[in-house]
């Protein structure tokens, strides 16, 4: 079942010019000129997030004076040589078996 909605009617006043230019913009949206203002006024008076300052998310922690920026390709090949190690050490060799 749907719930009723009250509704407060309101008379307002428009200068011809954007009398035309709302009732263009609604017919363009495919609504009716009064959903239109009603949506209007629904969008300008919904409550606004806090605009963040971006700057907020530098500076959160403590690097330890790193410079992963500078010397991401030697971090990386690190990376990669110690995961080839363990790979290595993982693996069994041609001709054994496991377990011995």
């Amino acid at each position: 079942m749907l719930d009723a909605i009250m509704m407060a009617r309101t008379q307002i006043t428009l200068d011809p010019e954007n009398h035309r230019r709302a009732r263009r913009r609604a017919a363009e949206l495919g609504i009716s000129l009064a959903e239109y203002l009603r949506r209007l006024v629904a969008r300008d008076i919904a409550p606004r997030m806090p605009r963040m300052d971006p700057s907020g998310i530098f500076d959160l922690g403590d690097s330890g004076g790193s410079d992963i920026a500078r010397f991401k390709e030697t971090y990386l090949g690190k990376a990669v040589s110690a995961g080839r190690q363990r790979l290595r050490r993982r693996a069994p060799k041609p001709g054994r078996k496991k377990g011995r």
